[in-house]
């Protein structure tokens, strides 16, 4: 580089030099070219005015005299000027590329604020899409889940029809079966016994008389029967006396069907609920122990009814086999009718059923129904203050 320099240092010496001796008509070509190749050494204009002046001290300063040394400094000035003009049109050209370079970095950092501003809100878009697909996800599993809930709610609407239908059947063989078998065949008696003493006019009066009784005695059991069958289907004394007297008729015929002793406890101001409610905890009572008497094995159960926070609760406890509950308010399909049916009668009013049995423990069935200002939570069993109980051996 330094030998390349030094050569290119002599190029300008002997060129200033023949510019000088041609004079006004000397070409400025050589100086131009010069200052080209000073640009392919990478050369600065300071470079090449330390060899001008070198040139020049060796040049003017020992040939010429004072007198012309003015004129020829002058000429020595416009070679310079020519040779340093490829350097500065470089660096004007530099200078402006480097104002178009700063425009473009300026142009870009705005693009890339942009992009970045986009970025940030597709990541925003990307967030909101992904929460509603989660949203639209959890709102399709919501819909079928519940329309999975929905038929089984219908296909269990339609096993309980079925059943009720069938149970309604089953009634109405029995009421037929009692109606045939015991009504029917004591009215065909007494008919008979009529009949013949109608026909028979010899017979005796104290003979006569005791026909007469014992065709009395099937009269008195026609008419218990009838009124046997009445209380079953809607029992009157529930509309004349209240819930208490007739849950105590009921039990009464109860234990002496069954041999299942039953206690009764109850707080007197239940007569003063409204008759829907007293006729649903009636035959929730009745259904309760009917099941207790078919399924349960027990030897004696226990019914209460109190009003905590002046709700209603009524519980029915036996110490029986029990059985597995499979949910709330239900059991297996053999009870399942008998049960669905209390909980659908407690539901009717506003109240809440619930069964609590384990195999080998026995059964509570209890029926909650809250006050119009307070939700009844049935606490554990506890004296009354004001009871009525009922207990037979």
């Amino acid at each position: 580089m330094k030998n390349k320099r030094t050569d290119l240092s002599r190029l300008y010496h002997a060129a200033l030099q023949h510019f000088l001796k041609e004079g006004p008509s000397a070409s400025m070509a050589p100086a131009h070219e010069l200052g080209h190749q000073a640009i392919s050494l990478g050369l600065e204009t300071l470079d090449l005015a330390r060899m001008h002046e070198v040139a020049l001290v060796s040049l003017v300063l020992p040939v010429y005299s004072s007198s012309t040394s003015d004129g020829l400094m002058g000429r020595a000035g416009l070679f310079f000027a020519e040779a340093i003009t490829p350097l500065e049109e470089t660096h004007r050209g530099a200078r402006e590329a480097n104002i178009h370079l700063n425009q473009m970095v300026q142009t870009l950092s705005l693009r890339t604020h942009e992009l970045a501003s986009s970025v940030e809100e597709l990541k925003q878009e990307v967030a909101q899409r992904r929460a509603m697909e989660e949203s639209l996800r959890i709102s399709q599993q919501t819909s079928s889940d519940l329309l999975k809930k929905s038929r089984e709610l219908q296909e269990e609407l339609r096993q309980l029809s079925r059943q009720l239908l069938s149970a309604q059947e089953e009634e109405r063989k029995k009421i037929s079966r009692e109606l045939h078998d015991v009504i029917a065949q004591t009215l065909t008696g007494i008919n008979v016994r009529l009949a013949a003493l109608k026909t028979d006019s010899t017979v005796s009066n104290k003979t006569l008389q005791g026909k007469i009784a014992s065709t009395q005695e099937l009269v008195e059991k026609s008419v218990d029967i009838v009124h046997r069958f009445a209380r079953e289907l809607r029992p009157s004394v529930l509309d004349d006396l209240g819930l208490i007297p007739a849950l105590q008729s009921f039990m009464t015929g109860y234990m002496q069907d069954t041999g299942i002793r039953v206690t009764l406890q109850s707080f007197a101001g239940i007569e003063q609920a409204d008759g829907t409610t007293r006729t649903v905890l009636y035959r929730i009572a009745q259904e309760a122990l009917t099941n207790v008497a078919r399924h349960a094995q027990a030897s004696k159960a226990v019914l209460t009814i109190q009003n905590p926070h002046g709700g209603i609760c009524m519980e029915i406890t036996d110490n029986g086999c029990g059985f597995a509950v499979e949910g709330k308010g239900s059991a297996k399909k053999n009870n399942r009718l008998g049960l669905l049916g209390m909980r659908e009668r407690v539901e009717m009013i506003g109240g809440t059923f619930c069964v609590e049995s384990t195999p080998g423990h026995g059964t509570t069935i209890r029926v909650e129904i809250p006050s119009a200002t307070e939700d009844a939570t049935c606490p554990p069993q506890q004296p009354s203050c004001d009871t009525t109980s009922l207990e037979c051996p």
